[in-house]
């Protein structure tokens, strides 16, 4: 059995690659190879290695193992927009059976894998599929990142009900704080933790002066959490 998790969000630029930076960084500090991958990304960066993701390029200086840039991110589109929509214009459609091998090689190489996703768990893979597919052929359990803002209690239990209605468990929820003008965290933080049936795996306060603290902080509470026999 493939050890891991998918992280999803409640919508696009919630925080999905500093979490799971922060958890490959928490793997590797209790010695576990641990490996990211991003298999869809759009809004990437042509350079004289051709595109990359910037955000796949995180995932992978926070592996503990070395693996094929094209392992990691299969598919990588220079247009900012939707991943399918960018796909489409690039004369490519996103298959399901091409992320699965290149998964498949990153599982052989490392304990863990920590696959993280484009937007929200219903965003387009290609014509018929959608990233819920992909992530339900992976057979990971979820991380669900909520981006602390107005509408985010409906946000994040619509997006629960979604992930364990496609069948897949939903190992827990990160809090996100995106929005310095939003009031009443623990109030909305309470209200989504009495409903969601998923531990709150770590809250990420915004701005934090000294930040990479807080989500190395933040990286060891999930692990704690998702692997307690190595806290």
């Amino acid at each position: 059995m493939i050890g891991g998790w998918f992280v999803t969000g409640t919508d696009t630029g919630v925080g999905k690659t500093c979490v799971a930076e922060a958890l490959l960084q928490a793997l590797s500090r209790k010695g576990l190879r641990g490996v990211g991958m991003k298999p869809v990304a759009s809004g990437c960066e042509r350079g004289s290695d051709g595109v990359r993701s910037p955000d796949a390029l995180r995932l992978r200086a926070a592996s503990s193992v070395t693996v094929d840039y094209r392992d990691l991110n299969p598919y990588a589109f220079e247009a900012p927009i939707a991943p399918h929509i960018a796909a489409v214009q690039a004369g490519v459609e996103a298959q399901l059976g091409v992320v699965q091998r290149h998964f498949a090689r990153l599982a052989e190489k490392a304990d863990w894998v920590v696959v993280e996703g484009a937007g929200g768990w219903c965003v387009p893979l290609n014509r018929n599929q959608l990233l819920s597919d992909m992530a339900r052929s992976m057979g990971l359990p979820v991380i669900l990142v909520v981006g602390m803002r107005l509408g985010c209690i409906n946000h994040a239990l619509l997006t629960a009900r979604a992930v364990r209605g496609d069948g897949v468990r939903l190992a827990g929820w990160v809090a996100n704080c995106i929005d310095a003008a939003f009031d009443f965290v623990p109030e909305n933080l309470a209200a989504i933790d009495q409903r969601l049936g998923a531990p709150c795996l770590a809250l990420i306060p915004f701005n934090k002066a000294n930040k990479s603290d807080a989500w190395q902080a933040a990286g060891d509470a999930m692990l704690a959490g998702l692997l307690p026999d190595w806290s």
